[in-house]
């Protein structure tokens, strides 16, 4: 089966806990603090491997989480980091964040990687804390935790050449007449439902990567027929091979189907009427081909150039080759206005700093804290532990927590929330 469009969950790994711990050995009075900091979770890497060509192992595992990090450990040991989780990709995966529509990643080469979801920083164990003031603490912090988020991944087939036209047009079977692949091919609509790939060689011994794709019908781009759940796999195809049936067999006129396709690209993706297209006049065998072909020339103008060909007689194929290969030495070998841009958020010095908390009240009239960066010590805080209670508090007031409370109307005994967590407000 081929998937091309799945979406699932990544988790970077926990770091691990620093520890509280004090050296006891025979001849070393007062040894001090010698706990160590926890290690760093695992990140969760996208890795293209050229070998695959779908997403089906995505169909049966939509959870991905990486290993949390060690806890520190005795004698200031460091705990052990968390080595990342690598999860194969297709050529032509684009990743989005599907909370804000962000691209992550767009990978399109072999070995490429990216980081989806970065592992959490392990916590520092007391022996960091130990000051002249406090030469002992009970201070250790907790790891953080990793990212996590749902994600889209989607495939776009990295073909050199694409073929598309109308249903049962011969797309199929000119695949199979060039390459090696083995599509199945039949006399009605929609024989195929999902791309084929193959790889063709001309008689100059010139290869490149063919794709035949579902066909389109009027109302692709809309979701009509099988067209809008395959027309992202033509974004990234270099030359358009437009196949048309100029038999007729059907009754319809090539010409009308020839401006029907390329309406529904241009009502897709106005990027793709730029994309560079072969006309390839297909079942030229037949008997009433000759004529329509000469009305398709007029109607489309003496200056377009059309190949004729016919797959069941195989006249006319080596020359479509040559001039598909000719096209191929021309254009550049990735058109970069088609990579997906991968947004990045840069922080200049001059930008004003996001706020470490905000306060809202809740409809039981506690007063509730909220924001990255006072979450973010909140979940380092070991409150088993009276000094890491105490230096949470002046972490807080340090920030501004108390007199911002104050401002709000707060009075002792107010219930205050943070995440989880529930404590009173003491003036």
């Amino acid at each position: 089966m081929f998937v091309d469009q799945v979406k699932v969950f990544v988790k970077g790994g926990d770091g691990g806990n620093g520890l509280v711990a004090y050296r006891r050995e025979k001849y070393v009075p007062m040894g001090g603090p010698a706990g160590g900091d926890g290690g760093n979770g695992g990140d969760v890497i996208f890795e293209v491997d050229e070998g695959l060509n779908t997403l089906m192992d995505f169909r049966y595992q939509h959870h991905f989480k990486a290993k949390r990090g060690e806890n520190g450990m005795n004698q200031k040991q460091h705990g052990k980091n968390s080595p990342p989780l690598v999860v194969s990709v297709p050529p032509g995966t684009t990743v989005k964040d599907i909370e804000t529509g962000r691209v992550l990643a767009d990978l399109t080469e072999h070995k490429q990687q990216a980081v989806i979801a970065k592992g959490g920083r392990g916590g520092r164990g007391n022996a960091r804390f130990a000051t002249a003031r406090n030469p002992a603490p009970e201070i250790a912090e907790n790891g953080e935790p990793g990212e996590e988020l749902d994600v889209q991944v989607e495939l776009k087939l990295l073909a050199d050449v694409g073929l598309v036209g109308f249903p049962s047009v011969g797309k199929s079977t000119f695949l199979s007449t060039v390459t090696a692949a083995k599509p199945k091919i039949a006399d009605y609509h929609f024989t195929t439902l999902a791309p084929n790939l193959g790889v063709v060689e001309s008689q100059d011994h010139r290869s490149f990567v063919m794709a035949d794709l579902p066909g389109l019908i009027e109302g692709a781009h809309e979701g009509v027929g099988l067209g809008h759940q395959f027309l992202r796999h033509v974004e990234r195809t270099r030359l358009l091979l437009h196949v048309i049936d100029m038999s007729g067999l059907e009754g319809r006129d090539p010409y009308e189907d020839f401006l029907t396709i390329n309406n529904e690209l241009s009502s897709y993706d106005e990027r793709l009427t730029r994309r560079p297209q072969i006309i390839v006049a297909n079942k030229m065998d037949l008997p009433e081909a000759e004529k329509h072909l000469e009305a398709f020339k007029e109607k489309a103008g003496g200056d377009i150039t059309i190949y004729p060909i016919s797959t069941a007689t195989r006249t006319g194929i080596d020359e479509l080759l040559y001039a598909v290969a000719d096209k191929l030495d021309e254009l550049p070998k990735q058109d970069t206005e088609e990579i997906e841009e991968v947004e990045e958020r840069v922080i200049y010095k001059y930008e004003k700093e996001e706020a470490p908390f905000k306060v809202t009240r809740a409809d039981d009239g506690a007063y509730v804290l909220y924001g990255e960066k006072i979450e973010s010590v909140f979940r380092k805080t070991d409150f088993s532990r009276d000094q890491s209670i105490n230096r949470f508090a002046r972490q807080m007031r340090g920030m501004g927590v108390d007199e911002e409370l104050r401002k709000r109307g707060a009075k002792d005994g107010d219930t205050v929330r943070l995440l989880d967590y529930e404590f009173e407000f003491v003036d």
